[in-house]
């Protein structure tokens, strides 16, 4: 599964790697980890690329504070002339990449070890000093608007300079209609704190007084349950603990369960509002236009998988049979199905293997990724007091940045991978593009990430030395599909069915969310697997839900880097130049015309049948390997 958190606007993906250990090796986690001067200088990234010394970024936080007040005097005076309006949108991206730089390496430096101080300091300086940025900013879009689209584009006309923000500008009047009058959008802006309360009570639930709960440790010790330890347990072979370890979690959220229920409940009708408040027929459309993307590249893709359910199934079904269980219970579902699954690969070995699979994309991508692994990109090993997970990070002017908690399991080499396409794609882009478009949309972020994915599973793949190797790989990627596209599907459909409730004049409860989460997930996975009485509580516990219509996009992603890979690996030079260009492009063109131009078509069925074909693909030949 992926989890998504954010710093700021600069963040690309912060992906939460699952280690696969045995129960007993769970319990030791927290003891014995080296500290942060103990780990070799080769395997940390260098955060002095961007800022040598703190001294150095005093010295930008100086800079902000003398040049903020500059954005100020151009308000009221954008239409003034094209010279003046292009003179205020630069500086305005000059800024950014600054306070981006500053905010990043006070950041990175934070999940080195945050129990450093120092750098806790430093992130809530430039938090405050961006606070303060964007309301000076905050002028901007609306007085671009108040001017017309036709007198901005007569300025774009008369001034080249401003031909860079011709699309910037297209956009912002795209959705110029659902611009509120100044006072009505004082009112909303007012309003902002109440519409975003309910992922705040959340948060505070799930990350501060929510516990997981106690079990008994490998040597009958009390142990606290942490999120890291449950989804290891999960995938360990022990049953019996497994059975314990969910019993004990579900109990621990049942104690919130109508605070949850609330808090959700809130949530999406401070959704409904804002929907109406800007003029909108469903938080749904309202969710997808702000990238411009049809509705019904939602309601297709959650209408292919629900009239292809067959494959996943059966997948129930065969674990169910292989696992040898009378009854399959939802805490069965992460056991690998072989011990090769617990081969381990140094770094340097994942590197190797990452390296010569990611050959199809060329010489000069491959080139690229070994500069970054060499280059002081990637910080590898765990610490004391490092953030967990991994993501890639960075700025417009700087190289990426990858944090991994590394331990050699196989989800690290793909994350490992995972993280440099991001990387790959970020640095390439903010080559390519101006400061105004060098960001990625979600729609179109997890493509580059997950194309590296599927194009080193097929090298690992042919190149197995065994049928338990193979085994493993196929398991690995018929459990990465589950977790990436289905289970995101799945999610999506709950979501879409709680908000249209709520936009039908209906209410919501406790009771409603579990029938309507229990129903969709039983749907989904099919008679084979039993549902316990309290593991349908799941639709209230997902950060992601507060994220309104977002996870579909991970779905939308996987498909099209699936079938981009495809193309790559069969030899098509024209896909591959198509592939490398859409690596080069932030947002300088709306996301479904990005994906698009690099080939694949997500107003058409061809990106999300071609997964379901693969996964139905994958799972007969499991079952062949398996049963052979």
């Amino acid at each position: 599964m992926k989890s998504v958190s954010s710093h700021g606007k600069w963040v690309s993906l912060i992906v939460a790697a699952l280690f696969a250990f045995s129960f007993a090796s769970a319990f030791a986690q927290d003891s014995g980890l080296p500290q942060r001067q103990d780990i070799e200088e080769k395997y940390k990234w260098r955060v002095e690329d961007i800022y040598e010394t703190i001294a150095d970024w005093d010295a930008d936080y100086a800079f902000l504070e003398n040049r903020i007040g500059e954005l100020e005097k151009f308000k009221g005076h954008l239409g003034d002339s094209p010279e003046l309006l292009l003179h205020c949108l630069k500086l305005s991206d000059t800024l950014d990449v600054v306070i981006s730089n500053m905010y990043v390496f006070a950041y990175l430096k934070l999940d080195e070890d945050n129990s450093q101080s120092i750098y806790q300091e430093l992130g809530g300086r430039v938090t405050g000093l961006n606070a303060r940025m964007g309301q000076v900013q905050s002028y901007i879009r609306p007085e671009i608007i108040a001017l017309g689209e036709e007198k901005v584009k007569s300025m774009v006309a008369a001034n080249d300079g401003l031909k860079e923000y011709e699309f910037y500008f297209e956009d912002m009047f795209r959705q110029q209609k659902h611009i509120l009058s100044p006072e009505e959008e004082r009112i909303l802006a007012l309003a902002g704190p109440l519409v975003r309360a309910p992922i705040d009570i959340f948060q505070m639930i799930d990350n501060a007084d929510h516990k997981l709960g106690t079990v008994a440790d490998s040597d009958g010790n009390p142990m606290a349950l942490t999120y890291g330890r449950y989804l290891q347990i999960l995938k360990g072979r022990d049953r019996e603990a497994r059975r314990i370890a969910n019993d004990t979690v579900q109990v621990g959220w049942k104690k919130y369960i109508n605070t949850l229920a609330t808090t959700l409940g809130a949530h999406v009708n401070g959704s409904w509002f804002v929907t109406q408040a800007r003029g909108y027929n469903s938080t749904l459309e309202r969710s997808l236009d702000g990238n411009n993307i049809p509705t019904s590249v939602f309601h297709n893709l959650i209408d292919a998988v629900n009239a292809n359910l067959e494959p996943l199934h059966k997948w129930t079904s065969l674990r169910k049979k292989l696992m040898g269980y009378d009854t399959l219970y939802t805490y069965d579902l992460s056991v690998p199905l072989t011990k090769a699954s617990d081969r381990r690969y140094e770094y340097n070995e994942a590197i190797k293997m990452i390296l010569e699979g990611l050959k199809p994309l060329g010489k000069d991508y491959v080139k690229d990724a070994k500069a970054g692994f060499e280059g002081g990109w990637v910080d590898v090993y765990e610490n004391e007091g490092k953030a967990t997970g991994a993501y890639s990070w960075g700025t417009y002017t700087s190289h990426p940045y990858i944090l991994m908690n590394y331990s050699g399991d196989i989800s690290d080499v793909f994350t490992l991978a995972h993280e440099m396409g991001h990387a790959l794609n970020r640095h390439y882009t903010n080559q390519a593009e101006p400061y105004v478009y060098h960001g990625h949309t979600i729609f179109t972020a997890e493509v580059a990430s997950t194309c590296n994915e599927a194009i080193l599973m097929k090298y690992m793949l042919a190149h197995a030395k065994s049928k338990e190797e193979k085994i493993a790989l196929l398991d690995y990627y018929i459990e990465q599909i589950q977790g990436t596209f289905f289970t995101q599907v799945m999610f999506s459909e709950f979501e879409d069915k709680i908000n249209k409730q709520i936009e039908d004049g209906g209410a919501v409860s406790v009771d409603y969310f579990r029938s309507i989460y229990r129903d969709i997930f039983q749907k989904y996975n099919g008679p084979d697997l039993f549902i316990g009485p309290e593991n349908d509580m799941g639709g209230m516990k997902i950060y992601h839900f507060y994220r309104t219509f977002y996870v579909y996009q991970y779905a939308t992603c996987y498909t099209a880097a699936q079938m981009i890979s495809q193309k790559i690996l069969d030899g098509d030079k024209e896909a591959l130049a198509k592939y490398m260009e859409f690596l080069r492009t932030g947002t300088s063109d709306y996301p479904v015309e990005i994906l698009k131009q690099a080939g694949v078509d997500m107003n058409s069925p061809k990106p999300v049948n071609y997964t379901l074909k693969l996964f139905g693909e994958l799972v007969d030949e499991m079952e062949k390997l398996l049963t052979e």
